[in-house]
């Protein structure tokens, strides 16, 4: 007779992947929270970031309670928010919230970078069971891409921050950043096809990484 499950293997079983729409609300809201405070607050950037940071806590607490984990992108994105949020309203100088989705695009970059160079595609550990079927080399052409369009975005974000009003920086990113994200990731889905990727997945299941 197999042993009874123990309390050390039990909580694997809660561990659940969100829905499609609930995961884009766990990633997308806290920043489109962040536009309505920053509208609503009077253009006051330092009490929309301590906004921003409340809504990412939230969006952590809602993924570990009801799915029973944080992914490692949404741990590495919310960390990142935190810090440089906290440096923000701290030091009273918003370019450490501004700079940050720089730094998040380049450090993700590297990441995938990396995990190519040592044969080991770390976006798989990030979106394996969102991507069924995909092969081995989908998987390698999925992250090159990524880590590419990163670094431009990385330089998009760097140009728009240090050259426009704030106002102009957040409407890009909720209005120019996110859909270029989700574009790109709609232009991959043909060559993952190519390489495996179950044909019966619906489109509006396309999954992208947490944004910057």
């Amino acid at each position: 007779m197999s042993p009874a499950p123990t309390s050390a293997t039990a909580p694997a079983s809660t561990r659940t992947d969100p829905p499609p729409l609930v995961r884009l609300a766990l990633d997308l809201g806290p920043l489109a929270i962040y536009f309505l405070a920053y509208t609503l607050t009077g253009k006051n950037i330092f009490a929309a970031t301590a906004v921003f940071m409340a809504a990412t806590a939230v969006a952590m607490i809602v993924s570990r309670l009801r799915f029973g984990h944080i992914s490692p992108m949404q741990w590495f994105s919310s960390v990142m928010v935190l810090v440089l949020g906290g440096l923000t309203i701290w030091l009273k100088q918003d370019w450490f919230i501004k700079v940050k989705p720089t730094l998040y695009y380049l450090m993700v970059s590297g990441i995938l970078w990396f995990g190519l160079a040592t044969g080991r595609p770390t976006l798989k550990l990030a979106l394996g069971s969102a991507y069924p079927g995909l092969d081995g080399r989908g998987w390698v052409l999925l992250s090159r891409n990524w880590a590419l369009f990163f670094i431009v975005m990385a330089a998009a974000n760097e140009a728009v921050w240090r050259t426009s009003t704030t106002d102009f920086w957040l409407g890009y990113k909720l209005w120019g950043a996110m859909p270029a994200t989700f574009l790109f990731a709609i232009a991959n889905v043909p060559m993952l096809m190519k390489h495996g990727l179950n044909a019966e997945k619906p489109a509006d299941e396309v999954v992208v990484p947490p944004q910057g």
